[in-house]
């Protein structure tokens, strides 16, 4: 893909933006992992079947997947076509770009046609796109018209500096204490803005630090757990494989086999 600038107004909202490929047969299938981000999963072709791990009779099927914070993994099964769009936005995204809190989206998938109307025409347009510039500027045209319509002359400049304090340390108490305020009024802010609490936020962010180690190893050819673990801010490896069996369902190990550094998110 060549190489592209996005939008200074949109920066500070959308985390990625790339296209996606679940495989070379006419059946795709992904493991969604926990995210301290929210996802926007649009098929090129047909509509997507996802299903919480764990939770019985929670499949349904959506034309385009919005997926709020989880702690937990799903399966994303994709037919007709194993392609598509993939773009996550922060916390502050989801108010900026499609009008509504974090909060609202935390735990739970919903079609993009429900979540934003006013972006329910995304996947009939890019399914007519036909070349990757296109669906990203498509894409980008549309998060853009979103920030306009809501916009926020702050840009959620107060919940990205909590944010970025929870991510600065291990410790909730820590957090509060950089941002002059107490650990209950953090956690009333986190759980309002996120849906979660600031030490499950911080949960997700030692995940996906696991996960970013993890792929960097196994593109290099030097995975070794214990270096992630330690990298990453778990307590040592047994601490990491645990975290990972309750979250995503499986080990470190059994992930980089069946998805590793192929897997969108």
């Amino acid at each position: 893909m060549p190489a592209h600038q996005r939008s200074a107004a949109l920066t500070p909202f959308v985390a990625t933006l790339s296209a996606y490929r679940l495989g070379p047969g006419p059946v795709g299938v992904h493991r969604g992992l926990p995210s301290s981000t929210i996802s926007i999963t649009i098929p090129e072709a047909d509509s997507m079947e996802i299903a919480w791990l764990g939770r019985p009779g929670s499949r349904e099927r959506l034309r385009a997947v919005v997926a709020g914070l989880h702690l937990d993994a799903a399966e994303l099964r994709q037919q007709g076509g194993t392609r598509g769009v993939w773009l996550t936005l922060s916390p502050p995204g989801a108010r900026a770009l499609l009008g509504i809190p974090a909060s609202a989206l935390a735990g739970q998938v919903a079609d993009l046609a429900e979540v934003a109307p006013a972006l329910a025409y995304l996947p009939e347009r890019l399914a007519a796109c036909r070349s990757w510039p296109q669906r990203r500027a498509l894409v980008e045209g549309a998060l853009l018209a979103g920030r306009a319509r809501h916009e926020d002359a702050t840009g959620g400049r107060e919940l990205r500096a909590t944010l970025a304090a929870l991510s600065g340390t291990g410790r909730v108490q820590e957090a509060a204490r950089l941002l002059g305020c107490s650990r209950r009024h953090l956690s009333g802010t986190v759980r309002t803005a996120l849906g979660v609490t600031p030490k499950e936020y911080q949960r997700l962010l030692r995940f996906e630090a696991a996960r970013g180690e993890l792929v960097a190893g196994a593109r290099t050819g030097t995975v070794s757990l214990a270096a992630v673990a330690a990298m990453s801010g778990f307590a040592d490896q047994a601490h990491l494989t645990r975290e990972w069996r309750a979250m995503a369902g499986c080990t470190p190990t059994e992930w980089l086999r069946t998805e590793g550094p192929a897997a969108p998110g």
